[in-house]
């Protein structure tokens, strides 16, 4: 297990153990995390798990791919250095304290 933040629009924040392979979204899901909808399931085709990563953690992360630069660009106020889906962001044991801020609201 992984302990990943989500911090909640209104700045709640909510500490998760989430395993390892599974990705960010799953662990927000499995854990009725707020504000990740996740319409496509994990397929990377559409925006509605989106998050902002914390500005420590973005060069942790492996680079996004085209696929998942296309989708984040229908994302609600998309940052394009923070910006990330979390269907494409797989738990590592290295990610020990990821924290990934919810937009106010998902498109």
């Amino acid at each position: 297990m992984t302990l990943i933040t989500y911090v909640l629009a209104d700045g709640t924040r909510r500490d998760v153990d989430v395993e390892v392979g599974s990705s960010v979204m799953e662990g927000a899901r499995e854990n009725d995390i707020p504000g990740i909808v996740a319409d496509c399931g994990g397929a990377c085709a559409c925006s509605t798990c989106h998050v902002y990563v914390d500005r420590d953690w973005i060069d942790k992360l492996p680079v996004p791919d085209a696929i998942e630069q296309d989708m984040i660009e229908f994302a609600w106020q998309p940052e394009a250095s923070r910006s990330r889906l979390t269907c494409q962001l797989r738990v590592r044991d290295d990610l020990e304290g990821l924290i990934v801020h919810i937009p106010e609201r998902q498109n």
